[in-house]
């Protein structure tokens, strides 16, 4: 069983910037596909980024593209999610989930095995 646990939301202005951090509990974290998804109130969990095992395939949303980061870093059991030019519609609940099996980034919740129990992230006009 994986257990991720993620942190670093909060409320900052619109502009401003936060880095969301995921640690993962196991041995087997390197060999995962990480994702950051997000769900708003009264909406569906939506795709936000991607990275395979290795990092070389990265996806993100278009909603989010030039303006987020993934990146992982395997000996901390870690990803992270760098939010730069957050606007009031980044608004939502952010998740990292991890996917076992395929090693390749899913850009659908399909996939992922398991999920942390999410952060909120508030971003005020």
């Amino acid at each position: 069983q994986v257990q991720l646990v993620e942190s670093g939301g909060g409320l900052v202005q619109a502009g401003g910037s936060l880095r969301l951090s995921c640690v993962a509990s196991g041995r087997s974290f390197s060999s995962y596909a990480m994702g950051w998804f997000r769900q708003a109130p009264g909406k569906e969990r939506d795709f936000v980024a991607a990275m395979s095992w290795g990092g070389g395939s990265i996806y993100y949303a278009d909603s989010v593209k030039g303006r987020f980061t993934i990146s992982r870093d395997n000996a901390k059991n870690t990803v992270y999610l760098q939010m730069n030019s957050l606007k009031p519609e980044d608004t939502a609940v952010y998740y990292c989930a991890a996917d076992r099996t395929s090693g390749a980034p899913g850009i659908s919740t399909g996939p992922y095995d398991y999920w942390g129990q999410g952060t909120q992230v508030t971003v005020s006009s």
